[in-house]
C-alpha cells in the first residue's frame, strides 16, 4: 500500500511538470502492486472464493481511507461542484434583486390605485383642485336648464313650422294672428299639399336649431372672428323672422284691404302684428339659444368630471393589470428561488460529503482480481475444470462485492458521498 500513498504525496509537490510526471509512474507502480498482491493472496489461499471476497472488501476499505485522508485530491475533486455552486448563488442574487424589483413597482401600483381611488371622491367636492374650472354642483342646474329647454323647443317647432307654412303655403281665410301664427293641422296641411312642402316645413325648425348649435360652439372660442360669425348668424336669424313675418302679415293685409289700398314695408313697420309675429319667434329663439348654451356647459362641466373619473378608472385598470403580471413574475421568482436554493443546498452536501473515484478504484479492483487469477492459472497444481469452477465462484464474489457496493455496471467517473 506504499505505493498508494505515494501518490497523493506527489500531488502536494508545487512543481507541476514533476508531479505530473511521478504522478503516472506512480499510478503504474500501484497498479502493479494491487496486481501482485492479488497474486500472492491468491497463492497463499490456494484461490479461495471466501477469501478473495474478504481481499476485495479490504481493498476497498483501504483505498476509501486513503482517498478520505488526500484532503488535497478532495478539493481538486470538489471543486466542479464548487464552481457550479457559485454560478447558482450568483443566479440567486439575480432573482432575487428581480423579486425585490417587483415587489418595489407593486408596491408603487399599489400605492397610485389608493391615490386613484381618492381623487374619484374628491374631485366631486373640489375640482378645482385638479385643474377643473366649473361649478360644484353642476348636476342640478343642468337638469333645471334641461327641464326648461324641452318646452321652449317644442314651442320653436310649433312656432316655425306654423310660420312658414302660413307665410308660404297658407291661403288666409280669416285675419286673426293667433290664427295665423300657429294653426295645428299646419304641417298636416302640408303634408296634403305634397312631400315637398311637408319636407320645407318640417325641416325648417332644424335649421334655427342648427343656428343655435353654432352660436353655442361659438361662443367657445375667445377669438374676434368668433364674435363675427356670431353677429352674423343673429342677423340671418333676424333676418328670416323678419320675411316671415313681412309674407304673414301681407297676407293678412290682402285679406282685410279695402280696394285701392296696396302693401308696403312702412305698412309691416307700423304694424303691431309685424313684430308681434318677429318677437314670437326672435326673441323665443335668443332665450332658447342661451338656455341651450347654459344647458350644453353645465353638460359640459358634468361630463368633465365623468371624463377626469373615467380616466382615472382607465389607470386603476391599468395598475391593476401590471400587478397581475408582477404578481406572475412574483410566483415565478419564487418557484426559480427555492429551486435554486435547493440546488446549492444539494450542492453543498457534495462539497461537505466525500468524492469516491470511481473509475479509479474499478481498475485497481480488476487489477487485483487479474493478479488473483493468474495465480489460480500458474501456481496451482489443479485439473483446468478445477480451475475454471474456482475462477467461475471468484468471479460471483466479486459481482457480489460490486453489488454491494453499488458499483456494478456504474458509469460515472466519480460518486459522491453526502453527510
Amino acid at each position: 500500500m506504499g505505493a498508494i500513498k505515494n501518490i497523493f504525496k506527489l500531488k502536494n509537490s508545487n512543481n507541476t511538470e514533476a508531479v505530473s510526471e511521478d504522478t503516472s509512474e506512480a499510478r503504474e507502480q500501484i497498479r502493479i502492486t494491487y496486481y501482485q498482491s492479488g497474486y500472492g493472496a491468491s497463492t497463499k489461499a490456494f484461490g479461495d472464493p471466501v477469501t478473495f471476497s474478504v481481499g476485495l472488501k479490504n481493498l476497498y476499505n483501504s483505498f476509501e481511507n486513503l482517498c478520505r485522508k488526500q484532503l488535497n485530491e478532495q478539493e481538486r475533486l470538489k471543486q466542479p461542484y464548487k464552481e457550479e455552486q457559485e454560478r447558482e448563488k450568483t443566479e440567486l442574487k439575480k432573482r432575487e434583486t428581480a423579486f425585490s424589483i417587483c415587489e418595489e413597482q407593486k408596491s408603487k401600483f399599489e400605492k397610485v390605485i389608493e391615490e386613484k381611488k381618492f381623487h374619484i371622491i374628491d374631485i366631486k367636492q373640489n375640482p378645482d383642485k385638479y385643474g377643473i374650472d366649473i361649478d360644484k354642483r353642476p348636476k342640478a342646474q343642468f337638469y333645471i336648464g334641461l327641464l326648461i329647454l324641452i318646452p321652449i323647443t317644442i314651442y320653436l317647432f310649433v312656432f316655425y313650422i306654423s310660420a312658414s307654412y302660413s307665410a308660404f303655403f297658407k291661403d288666409f281665410e280669416t285675419s286673426s294672428l293667433t290664427a295665423a301664427i300657429f294653426d295645428a293641422e299646419a304641417f298636416t296641411k302640408a303634408v296634403k299639399d305634397g312631400w315637398l312642402e311637408a319636407l320645407f316645413v318640417g325641416t325648417i325648425p332644424f335649421v334655427f336649431m342648427g343656428l343655435g348649435y353654432l352660436i353655442h360652439m361659438f361662443q367657445k372660442s375667445k377669438k374676434t372672428i368668433s364674435y363675427v360669425k356670431l353677429a352674423a348668424l343673429f342677423v340671418l336669424t333676424f333676418m328670416f323672422d323678419v320675411i316671415l313675418a313681412y309674407l304673414i302679415e301681407k297676407k293678412i293685409f290682402d285679406f282685410n284691404r279695402v280696394l285701392g289700398e296696396s302693401f308696403s314695408p312702412e305698412i309691416a313697420v307700423k304694424s303691431v302684428n309685424f313684430w308681434g309675429i318677429i318677437f314670437a319667434g326672435f326673441v323665443v329663439y335668443i332665450i332658447w339659444g342661451l338656455v341651450f348654451d347654459f344647458v350644453m356647459k353645465e353638460h359640459e362641466n358634468v361630463d368633465k368630471i365623468k371624463g377626469f373619473i373615467k380616466n382615472k378608472k382607465d389607470e386603476i385598470k391599468n395598475a391593476l393589470q401590471s400587478i397581475q403580471e408582477l404578481n406572475g413574475k412574483v410566483d415565478n421568482l419564487k418557484h426559480e428561488i427555492t429551486a435554486i436554493n435547493g440546488k446549492i443546498s444539494e450542492l453543498q452536501s457534495k462539497i461537505d460529503g466525500f468524492v469516491f473515484p470511481v473509475k479509479e478504484y474499478l481498475h485497481y479492483h480488476y487489477q487485483y482480481k487479474e493478479g488473483w487469477y493468474q495465480a489460480i492459472n500458474a501456481e496451482l497444481a489443479l485439473p483446468t475444470r478445477s480451475k475454471d469452477d474456482l475462477r467461475n465462484k471468484c468471479e460471483e464474489k466479486s459481482k457480489e462485492h460490486l453489488e454491494e457496493l453499488k458499483l456494478k455496471d456504474i458509469d460515472y467517473q466519480n460518486l459522491v458521498y453526502t453527510n
